[in-house]
């Protein structure tokens, strides 16, 4: 394990970093660490990183040159992403990721295979206007009615909602079948799944209150990251 941390974590990718959504991820997750290139993106937004994970293809040399020897984490492996690397590296109760959307779509797709390949981590990534995680096994969240929900399945996953508009009980959802797009609360909502499969996405707005909820509730899938 190369970042052990009691407090939120916020991971910095390599896309465009919005200021706004840094800036609110690091009221929330106050230690900042990089994804390679991201440490470009944290140095230019005048944060030094106190890691740096990745295979070190998009870092610069001026980068590498600025942040501290001992906090650069570089690792060769080729089969998996610098996301990848970094869910399995830190351990934290929660991962706030800001540049990892907005870019390029077979990124935003990647990063999101990656949520479901490290199903114990509690991660939210945080775009412009939309955030998406993956949901535990079960979650409550207070939303306001109205607020729009969606559901996308990366496998095969069933569950039961109350607060939905549209509820998902009996529904077999596939990422090639049904899938919980465009749903909306009435209010204050509650999620059960079968897997670890099923991202949830919701306005940017609601970030303070999907950290609060993924932070205190008990369920997660198990699973460990890299001792």
């Amino acid at each position: 394990m190369i970042v052990r941390e009691t407090e939120p974590v916020t991971l910095i990718g390599g896309a465009t970093v919005c200021p706004a959504a840094l800036e609110r991820a690091r009221r929330l997750a106050p230690v900042i660490i990089a994804a390679d290139g991201g440490a470009d993106a944290a140095l230019a937004h005048d944060t030094m990183p106190g890691a740096v994970i990745g295979d070190f293809d998009s870092i610069s040399d001026h980068a590498r040159a600025r942040i501290p020897y001992s906090a650069q984490h570089p690792m060769s492996d080729q089969d998996t992403t610098d996301f990848d690397k970094c869910l399995a590296n830190v351990s934290a109760p929660l991962i706030i990721g800001v540049g990892f959307s907005g870019d390029r779509l077979d990124h935003q797709l990647a990063a999101c295979n990656s949520l479901i390949r490290h199903p114990w981590q509690r991660c939210i990534l945080l775009g412009r206007e939309e955030l998406v995680f993956l949901c535990p096994p079960s979650l409550s969240l207070p939303l306001e009615s109205g607020c729009p929900v969606s559901l996308f399945p990366m496998g095969a996953v069933e569950g039961i909602s109350d607060g939905l508009r549209w509820p998902i009980g009996g529904v077999n959802f596939a990422p090639d079948g049904r899938s919980g797009t465009s749903n909306a609360a009435l209010g204050p909502i509650s999620l059960s799944l079968t897997a670890p499969k099923m991202l949830v996405i919701l306005p940017e707005t609601t970030l303070e209150l999907a950290a609060r909820a993924l932070i205190d509730t008990p369920a997660r899938w198990p699973g460990t990251a890299t001792p």
